[in-house]
């Protein structure tokens, strides 16, 4: 299940999965993900991922990766969070192919993520 992350600035959108994650759980993702693009001209994305990769459908993947591609000359920033070493190398990894800045974070770094996303701060290790 995603879940839409409240309380967060403005100027970007917040999610968090749990348990399984399908493909009918991007509905609200790409909602949001519309709306602050339509707003904002260029998309500032969290994802806290509260369940393994292992928990995301097939299906998930497919609209993980369209959100991705239709949105491809709009990203800015974008963090997800988790605590695999895996999961954030892959984030930091795909900085390089995709357009705009990606970084993963610990849980434990949710207010640097936040920050960092929302364009409080610049940089962050």
């Amino acid at each position: 299940m995603i879940t839409q992350i409240q309380n967060v600035p403005a100027s970007m959108v917040a999610f968090r999965a749990e348990g399984e994650v399908t493909k009918d759980d991007f509905d609200v993702v790409r909602e949001q993900v519309a709306e602050l693009v339509r707003t904002n001209g260029k998309l500032n994305y969290l994802l806290y991922l509260d369940t393994p990769v292992k928990d995301f459908t097939a299906g998930a993947w497919l609209q993980d990766a369209l959100l991705g591609i239709e949105n491809i000359t709009k990203w800015n920033r974008a963090a997800i969070i988790s605590d695999s070493e895996g999961v954030k190398n892959f984030t930091d990894a795909f900085s390089k192919v995709m357009p705009g800045e990606f970084k993963g974070f610990e849980k434990s770094r949710y207010n640097d993520a936040v920050a960092w996303v929302s364009e409080q701060i610049e940089s962050v290790n």
